[in-house]
């Protein structure tokens, strides 16, 4: 039921985006969202408190007030703050706003609202993207957007009008990506991705940190796991940075609307240059640092701390990225990044060095081959690295080949599934030797073609090379019974068939191209 809402969400918002970028009409739907969720769950607290200040078993009966004093009650901001729930003023909520829906001023009467409600919540100050009285929309459509957005149904229950929110909230980040293309990228990771990160990242609890947080996807994953694993919402800290500002507006209400406590510096600003949590020693990283991304070097970073294990070339910022990370990271700790595959071999202008280093520092846990066709924006392959200071298994790195692991959602489009997700996850989880409920999860062994445990001797006579396929070998073929002459006729008639076939097309050709005055 739910995805049937979110398609139809999705195809009448981009019917009314009209000629507008897709860049620019995603915070105008986004910020509509955050609107109507923040308004509605206010508006269930204050049914709630109503029926609580009116029923004589309640703590909070209030005797036999009038229906006047009732009102006056309820406007009262602890009953809103003491449940984590926005206090939203009287015109910023839903149902004034959807009055105003075909006025000419409904841009600015929308901005106004944000504004009023940034006001009484410190925690949003600056954040809130006020752009509506200046959208370029056909007159008309910015109502008919409102009108829109009135359909969700977040209801009364606190936990479930989150779930709808976050779902729909994901389901139209994925969806602008996907029309973004390439510019989309700095805005989403995809969810199969970031759901292998943290099941074997496994952050239960304490800090929390991605450097390049996007649009908060991470952590919203994060808080999922540590749910789904008997935790609570409050386990862990958050920490992040961006430097792009809107990407940056939307990590903060992405994790606002969830109740999620937050830290992504006082400003959005540039990670290597403006590092705003230098100080901070993460238990967990998380992140998608732009692939290869050349115009990052400034002067001021040269001799960085940061660069423990050699100068990252000014020309490719990925391994700048993984001794950031590195430099972030509680000698307890563990990070999750995904790269470039180039990042595995490359042994330009340093890279080899600094690979060969961070190897023979025991730093490199587990790689991870992905298969292609994850991202919306980019065909460039991935792969995931992940580091600890203080490995389970020290001395060895554990490979795994997941490149033929993909399931296909669209023509373009694939993702991992969860059952490969688990399957990568409790491999990683078997080689650490970790234990749920006093118990081993299973022994580790290798898998051919799929994984393999590597000495670290192994990896620097290949050059210190971390690509998955150099290692896990050819997977081991299955003897499906078939007799050799009867798969050897099957194939030759298939050939057969498939020969005439092309001879067909060949006829085809030629007599076209005979047609358009060609001759053979």
């Amino acid at each position: 039921m739910l995805d049937d809402i979110k398609k139809t969400l999705w195809a009448t918002a981009d019917k009314l985006r009209a000629n507008m970028d897709a860049a620019e009409y995603k915070h105008l739907v986004l910020g509509l969202i955050f609107l109507k969720y923040v308004s509605d769950t206010f508006t269930a607290r204050r049914v709630e408190m109503q029926a609580r200040l009116q029923d004589p078993e309640d703590e909070f009966y209030y005797g036999d007030a009038s229906p006047e004093d009732i009102d006056a009650e309820l406007e009262d901001r602890d009953y809103y703050k003491s449940a984590n729930v926005f206090w939203v003023p009287d015109g910023a909520r839903w149902e004034s706003i959807r009055s105003m829906a075909k006025s000419v001023e409904i841009g600015k009467y929308i901005d106004t609202a944000l504004t009023l409600i940034e006001s009484e919540n410190p925690k949003l100050k600056g954040i809130l993207d006020k752009r509506y009285a200046r959208a370029q929309l056909p007159d008309g459509k910015l109502g008919e957007l409102v009108d829109l957005i009135s359909t969700i149904g977040f209801g009364t229950d606190a936990a479930q009008a989150r779930d709808v929110l976050g779902q729909v909230y994901e389901y139209f980040l994925g969806m602008f990506a996907n029309a973004e293309g390439k510019r989309g990228g700095q805005f989403y990771t995809p969810a199969s991705i970031v759901k292998t990160l943290v099941a074997i990242l496994a952050p239960h609890s304490g800090k929390v940190y991605d450097p390049c947080c996007g649009s908060g996807g991470m952590f919203v994953q994060s808080e999922k796991f540590i749910e789904a694993h008997g935790g609570k919402l409050g386990d862990v800290s958050i920490y992040g940075q961006e430097a792009n500002p809107t990407t940056w507006r939307l990590a903060a209400m992405n994790l606002a609307i969830r109740g999620i406590d937050f830290n992504l510096g006082r400003e959005p600003g540039d990670t290597f240059t403006r590092n705003q949590h230098p100080d901070l020693r993460a238990d967990f990283i998380l992140a998608n640092p732009p692939f290869n991304i050349s115009d990052w070097w400034h002067g001021s970073l040269e001799g960085d701390p940061r660069w423990h294990y050699g100068d990252p070339p000014q020309g490719n910022a990925n391994y700048a990225w993984l001794q950031h990370m590195l430099h972030h990271l509680k000698g307890t700790g563990r990070a999750g990044i995904v790269l470039a595959n180039g990042s595995m071999s490359s042994s330009q202008n340093n890279e080899g060095v600094i690979r060969a280093a961070m190897v023979e520092a025991d730093v490199v846990e587990v790689m991870v081959a992905l298969p292609g066709q994850l991202f919306f924006n980019t065909q460039i392959p991935a792969c995931l690295w992940f580091l600890a200071k203080q490995k389970k298994r020290k001395g060895e790195v554990l490979f795994i080949d997941a490149r033929k692991s993909a399931k296909m959602i669209s023509r373009v489009q694939a993702e991992l599934d969860d059952a490969t997700i688990t399957r990568i996850a409790e491999t990683v989880a078997a080689w650490r030797g970790e234990v749920e409920d006093g118990a081993a999860i299973t022994e580790y062994q290798d898998q051919p073609g799929f994984c393999r445990s590597v000495p670290l001797a192994e990896i620097a006579q290949h050059g210190h090379v971390l690509t998955p396929g150099r290692y896990v070998g050819a997977e081991a073929i299955e003897d499906d019974d078939e007799a050799f002459d009867d798969k050897m006729r099957k194939l030759t008639e298939k050939l057969g068939e498939q020969m005439a076939k092309g001879a067909e097309l060949d006829a085809l050709i030629r007599q076209k191209l005979g047609g358009l005055g060609y001759e053979f």
